[in-house]
């Protein structure tokens, strides 16, 4: 006899998991596997922003609609989204917060700067009694919050008066756990370094001291990892160790592109105390108020750096290319080389205006005026140079295009700052000729190393570039849909990746009024390009083999890579062994800080920016929809900030949220919100402690 149904024990059902985010007013949502639940800020369970928790739906809620909620939430905050309360942190994302500290004898008690984290952490005033009331310190923390018991932890650092003018940097350098201090034996390592010249020379680096080099980077910029030359073949000859990869032949070699990198790795051996504290590091940071250098200033802004009148030692790439810039044959080698002219991106591109774009370098004898270790001197043809390299660049870059290649021509918004650390202006940067070809020699360097180490089947480390996924491009379409020009794409290639659909999408877009938003959206579907140590296609560039060489002051793959290129050119030397084995941590622990360091340097902007928006509250500003969540629609001003129209902001009524058309629309009135629509809208809030800007829609002046 079967048994009945009443006596079958079945399993009992798992709860749903994901990523808690917090809203400012302390609620949160939850996104699982099965849906987006709405989370009371009476209901987080200890959890903060941030950590994966399980969650239990609340018997017989629906979510909350139109006026304010419960928990705090703001109108239609959580749309219909079922609430759920927080069950247990399946796994904690902070171990350490930064926050102000208060006295309230026995105790010493942290409030996290991070508003989303709305738990106060208790220490004993007796374990530090010596920091002031109003610090802001680093705690770590021992017991976290629950339904009964407070959070406790431990003072780590201390790192000033929460009121100073760079707190709010000291913050996000707190936050992201970032290396200020260098170890007494780097530190030792750096100011016993020399240059050696003679040295340099019997060993065999060749003596490029006379060719006319020089350096374009950024006004601001102190540490100079490269510097470029450029010499008809015809007037400089060729060298001895060159590698042929033209079939033509070294006859059709027409130009002589030099791409000269600092040397870091003479100064930097490998387990030196340099070495572990730049390993550790991965990368310089560059917040908005200043770097967080890989090394020491004594290399990284002297020993190292190719300033201009200096002697300094290289890793040089020759690069020999035709009249239509494809490589056709290339020399790697140690160098001593001059700098002899330092540029700005600003001054080279005033000089490309100048120049007539058919003006060749070959037999020129230019007048031009260049600075020159902070004076003028006879510029020896640097024009003309410079538009050569400026032609030879364009031509590189429309050769990988046609191979596959992607352009997204973003602006980057630096904020501008007093003496005092204060936010003055905006400076939006964009793409000109003088950063193409700059960008255009390095690209160009980076793959003829990768390809030199990989046929030498070489060890070393590559910059790998997947494909996106068709999910990620797919989640685009009706987005784009909306635009006329899209019916031209074939959507089918669009969304199998082919390099030149996408390309021909970021081209229709871009003269458009959501260009901008087309190239971000279409960017953050791109996969991350990472570190490995074995050789993969770089999808973004259409290179089958991409290295990172040109940066190694700043970026502890390249010092790798330089290691790797000497060993291969040289020998390899003692230990090499041990460096080998390490590739495979070296290339994810770089990829790892790579993140943080753009995650901070991205923080640190957005806390100035929004400082110097302060003033502009009440303001109306042309935005463009750049987002929406069932809490509201983000928008992105033309400065690139970007905030947030809550749904309490849009009016009374409830908005629903169509996560395919990425719509928000209003259930009464048919009002909505799109990707890529553009709206004036006016600043109602800003705070830079918690990065947000919030708005509401001009057309409701109040």
């Amino acid at each position: 006899m079967a048994r009945s149904r009443s006596h079958t024990r079945r399993p009992p059902r798992a709860n749903p998991c994901g990523v808690l985010n917090v809203r400012g007013a302390g609620f949160g949502f939850v996104q699982t596997a099965e849906g987006e639940f709405f989370v009371p800020s009476s209901k987080m369970g200890g959890a903060f922003d941030g950590d994966v928790v399980e969650v239990a739906p609340l018997g017989g809620s629906k979510g909350h609609k139109g006026g304010s909620g419960a928990g705090g939430a703001s109108g239609a905050a959580s749309g219909q989204n079922p609430a759920a309360r927080v069950v247990r942190v399946v796994e904690r994302s902070h171990d350490t917060l930064v926050g102000r500290y208060e006295v309230a004898e026995p105790f010493g008690v942290v409030v996290p700067e991070d508003p989303r984290i709305p738990y106060d952490i208790f220490t004993m005033r007796a374990d530090r009694p010596d920091i002031e009331d109003g610090s802001l310190v680093r705690v770590r923390i021992t017991t976290f919050p629950s339904r009964n018991t407070a959070a406790t932890g431990v003072i780590e650092e201390v790192l000033g008066l929460a009121d100073d003018e760079h707190a709010a940097v000291d913050v996000v350098i707190a936050r992201h756990k970032l290396e200020t201090v260098f170890s007494e034996g780097a530190l030792s390592e750096a100011r016993s370094a020399v240059l050696n010249e003679d040295g340099a020379l019997a060993s065999g680096y060749r003596d490029l001291r006379e060719r006319f080099t020089f350096t374009i980077d950024p006004a601001d910029a102190r540490d100079f990892d490269d510097a470029v030359s450029l010499e008809p073949v015809s007037t400089c000859g060729v060298g001895t160790g060159i590698r042929v990869v033209d079939e033509r032949g070294l006859g059709v070699a027409r130009w002589r592109l030099g791409v000269h990198i600092a040397d870091v790795a003479h100064y930097v051996p490998w387990n030196s105390s340099l070495d572990l504290d730049a390993r550790r590091r991965a990368t310089s940071v560059y917040l908005v108020d200043r770097v967080i250098p890989m090394l020491p200033d004594e290399l990284s802004g002297d020993l190292c750096s190719l300033k201009p009148d200096e002697v300094r030692r290289t890793m040089t790439a020759d690069l020999y290319l035709d009249d239509r810039a494809r490589l056709v044959a290339y020399d790697l080698y140690p160098a001593l080389i001059r700098s002899h002219a330092r540029l700005s991106y600003e001054e080279a591109q005033a000089l490309l205006d100048r120049c007539h774009p058919e003006r060749s370098a070959e037999g020129a004898e230019s007048k031009d005026l260049v600075r020159r270790d902070g004076a003028c001197a006879p510029g020896d043809g640097l024009s003309d140079r410079l538009a050569a390299l400026s032609r030879l660049a364009k031509q590189r870059f429309a050769s990988r295009e046609r191979a596959g290649g992607l352009d997204f021509d973003s602006v980057e918004a630096r904020v501008v700052l007093d003496e005092e650390g204060s936010p003055t202006g905006i400076d939006l940067r964009v793409k000109t000729d003088a950063t193409s070809l700059i960008e255009e020699a390095m690209i160009l360097a980076n793959e003829t190393v990768a390809k030199h180490l990989r046929d030498a089947k070489f060890p070393s480390l590559y910059r790998v570039h997947e494909q996106p996924s068709a999910d990620s491009l797919a989640a685009l379409v009706p987005v784009f849909q909306d635009f006329a020009w899209f019916r031209d794409i074939d959507q089918a290639d669009f969304i199998a990746g082919d390099a030149h659909v996408v390309q021909r999408v970021l081209e229709a877009s871009a003269e458009r009024p959501e260009g901008e938003l087309v190239s971000t959206l279409l960017l953050r579907s791109m996969k991350r390009a990472v570190y490995r140590p074995d050789c993969a296609a770089h999808y973004g560039l259409a290179s089958g083999a991409y290295t990172h060489f040109t940066s190694p002051i700043r970026r502890y793959p390249d010092l790798v890579v330089h290691r790797m290129l000497k060993a291969l050119i040289g020998g390899r030397p003692e230990k090499f062994d041990q460096e080998k084995s390490a590739l495979p941590w070296i290339a994810e622990h770089s990829s790892d800080m790579e993140r943080i360091a753009e995650k901070a340097a991205r923080e640190s902007q957005e806390v100035k920016l929004i400082e110097y928006l302060e003033r502009f509250v009440g303001q109306t500003f042309s935005a463009t929809v750049s987002g929406v969540a069932t809490y509201g629609a983000y928008v992105r001003l033309d400065n690139t900030a970007e905030g947030l129209i809550p749904c309490k902001n849009l009016g009374s009524e409830y908005f629903a949220l169509d996560p395919v058309q990425h719509r928000l629309t209003g259930q009464d009135t048919g009002a909505s919100y799109r990707l890529a629509q553009r709206l004036a809208v006016v600043l109602v809030s800003a705070d830079p402690r918690a990065r947000r800007l919030d708005f509401r829609p001009a057309r409701d002046e109040r």
